[in-house]
């Protein structure tokens, strides 16, 4: 788990004032980011605030105004950012190895074929994953810890520099949640990636980010260390009620507040 602010000052991607309107409406509004190599930012804020936005949009997703760039100063494509969706289509009749294929299909050219090489790697990342035993099976018959593991692995095969991760374990128990989120941040460790994650649980970001940014109605409220962002009065203001934010050994925990501490006119209509 990350326990140490990134040491890094190398780029691996720049947001020049991102925004991203449907019609009359805002969804990103003019987001200036500086992505280190080998980091974990996690995104987050209420629903509605812009993070599955910003991160599609960064991915090369959707139309924008604004710069995304490479270091070398070109916009990113599918062979340097790949996601990893907060619901994966898993298709009936596709196998674990078929699906994780998948993964390779931003480094064919039109109309081709996958090679040896594209097997090759796809069986590392198998193995590696602890998946090799599962390559025939149906995707559609895993469980749900399983079958992220096997989206993790389809991310992996397609060999970016950065990893998007649209609310990873938004469908998992704890046990599978967490699971999910140390094989990626070993992963991390271990091969270099830079991990960009839009996430909706603020204990777990803060657990294995290096840095948060928060968003509020599609712009950013801030952005640092999770001792940096995660101020009560700074996140009691964005998500809309009283939160406390408490360390516990060692680890940022954000709880609702007491409601002993609560004003009266904070607790929901009809109730005492």
């Amino acid at each position: 788990m990350s326990a140490n602010p990134v040491l890094t000052d190398t780029l691996a991607l720049t947001c020049r004032d991102v925004t991203v309107s449907y019609g009359d409406k805002t969804a990103v509004a003019g987001v200036d980011l500086d992505l280190y190599a080998g980091e974990w930012l996690a995104v987050l804020g209420p629903n509605g605030a812009g993070k599955s936005t910003l991160l599609h949009t960064i991915a090369g997703l959707g139309k924008h105004t604004g710069t995304v760039t490479m270091p070398d100063g070109r916009a990113p494509s599918a062979t340097d950012i790949a996601v990893m969706p907060q619901n994966p289509l898993l298709p009936e009749g596709m196998s674990v190895v078929e699906y994780v294929l998948l993964g390779r299909t931003a480094h064919l050219g039109w109309l081709a074929r996958e090679s040896q090489r594209d097997h090759r790697i796809v069986d590392s990342v198998l193995h590696r994953l602890g998946l090799a035993d599962f390559a025939q099976r149906e995707v559609v018959g895993l469980s749900g810890g399983e079958a992220q593991r096997v989206v993790v692995a389809r991310s992996l095969a397609q060999q970016t520099s950065i990893l998007a991760l649209d609310e990873p374990t938004s469908a998992l128990d704890l046990g599978h949640q967490v699971q999910v989120l140390e094989l990626v941040d070993d992963l991390r460790r271990r091969d270099g990636l830079t991990v960009l994650a839009a996430m909706h649980d603020l204990t777990t970001a803060a657990r294995f980010a290096d840095r948060l940014l928060l968003m509020r109605h599609g712009k950013v409220v801030a952005i640092g260390s999770p001792e940096e962002v995660l101020q009560p009065e700074i996140l009691s203001d964005v998500y809309e009620t009283p939160l406390t934010v408490r360390k516990l050994d060692g680890e940022y925990v954000v709880l609702p507040a007491p409601r002993s501490a609560r004003h009266p006119e904070d607790r929901p209509a009809g109730l005492p």
